[in-house]
């Protein structure tokens, strides 16, 4: 990205993040309306919209009111007026911008079907969605990633590197094509896939032979709590239950807060405040609460999969094995602006039922595990009675 100046730089990486599997700004989105649960994201916007712009949000609709009343674009004013708030999730989007976030809420966006994860100062794979470009060229979980388009990627965080990936900044869209370096083991070579509109299944569900149900949910996309609850009742009796978190970036609350609901009896998921104001996020009653439980998570396990993280946590529904998680605990809130670009800030933060905070720390698991975490898993879950 070199030749344009750091604030483009940091905005693009920004926005580019939030495109990515809801990375940025999805965290309270709707609970900043005061609409959760069960609201979903457009709902959330058009709440906002009715709603007077409080504190940066001020700010920023006042600059681009004034940009657009003298002729000059609200979204670059916008822009503008984000950069000089200091807010480190903050992001403004254009209308197809927008759009296409709407769509990552769907489960859908455009790419080339992997993830990954940064490990050692280098960025590892650690999915390849079925029928994606990214495995029609044979990319496994495991393969190092060292380049996109020629750009080192060591180093670098990894909501940038996927921003790469996704072209989103520089304006990509499906069908253009993007030069991938990897790495196997001694091998290297190199990959020009072509991006394409990709539908993700965010829930995924399997059984070991040691009769555990692994449920791994891949972002908190529309439908996917429910897909959780489906998935618990589901399971075979006496089953007990890997809730695989890992490599999750966030996404809807409300989703993670039916998640949670699939493993609770009602109570505290979380507690958070909107421009100071104190608000609750509770689970709805008659979930399952005689299940083995273990919550798998890692560096990459974000917003709405930590605040399900840190309520299983805190009222003793689950021993949490893995890594310590990213720590973004912040809630946004969107303000539409004159040319329907959309700007959000952050107005506030959240908390775990205990009353820890999570931005900038992160949640230790209550078993450090890496490589063998699953199996970790499944033995913490033989101790448990499963």
């Amino acid at each position: 990205m070199s030749g344009r100046d750091p604030f483009c730089r940091h905005r693009s990486v920004r926005r580019g993040a939030a495109l990515t599997l809801v990375f940025a700004s999805v965290l309270v989105a709707g609970a900043a309306t005061g609409s959760l649960p069960g609201t979903d994201r457009r709902d959330a916007a058009d709440g906002a919209a009715q709603a007077a712009p409080v504190g940066h949000h001020a700010e920023v609709a006042r600059a681009a009111e004034e940009a657009a009343a003298h002729g000059a674009s609200p979204l670059e004013a916008a822009e503008r007026a984000v950069s000089r708030s200091g807010d480190r999730w903050a992001a403004v989007y254009s209308p197809d911008e927008y759009e296409e976030f709407e769509d990552t809420l769907d489960g859908a966006y455009t790419g080339v079907g992997l993830w990954a994860r940064e490990r050692n100062g280098q960025i590892e794979v650690t999915r390849v969605g079925g029928g994606t470009p990214a495995a029609g060229a044979g990319i496994r979980p495991g393969d190092r990633l060292r380049s996109v388009d020629g750009r080192n990627v060591d180093g670098r965080p990894v909501t940038e590197v996927v921003s790469l990936l996704r072209g989103d900044t520089a304006g990509k869209s499906a069908g253009t094509t993007v030069r991938l370096g990897l790495e196997r083991g001694t091998r290297a070579w190199s990959e020009t896939l072509r991006r394409a509109r990709v539908s993700r299944d965010t829930v995924t569900v399997r059984s070991l032979a040691s009769r555990v149900r692994v449920i791994e949910v891949g972002a908190f996309t529309r439908g996917s709590g429910e897909r959780v609850r489906s998935a618990v009742r589901e399971a075979p009796a006496g089953a007990g239950i890997v809730l695989d978190l890992r490599g999750n970036p966030g996404g809807l609350v409300a989703e993670a807060v039916t998640a949670a609901s699939a493993f609770l009896d009602g109570g505290l998921v979380a507690t958070y405040d909107v421009d100071g104001e104190q608000r609750a996020l509770h689970a709805e009653p008659g979930g399952d609460t005689t299940r083995p439980l273990v919550a798998l998570v890692d560096g990459g396990t974000m917003s709405a999969a930590e605040l399900l993280t840190g309520a299983l946590q805190d009222r003793g529904r689950a021993v949490v094995v893995g890594s310590r998680t990213f720590g973004k605990g912040s809630v946004q809130m969107p303000t539409p602006l004159p040319d329907g670009s959309v700007a959000e800030l952050t107005v506030g933060h959240y908390r775990t039922p205990s009353g820890r905070g999570v931005d900038g720390q992160g949640l230790t698991p209550d078993l450090e595990a890496d490589e063998q975490a699953l199996q970790r898993a499944e033995t913490v879950l033989g101790g448990l009675g499963q």
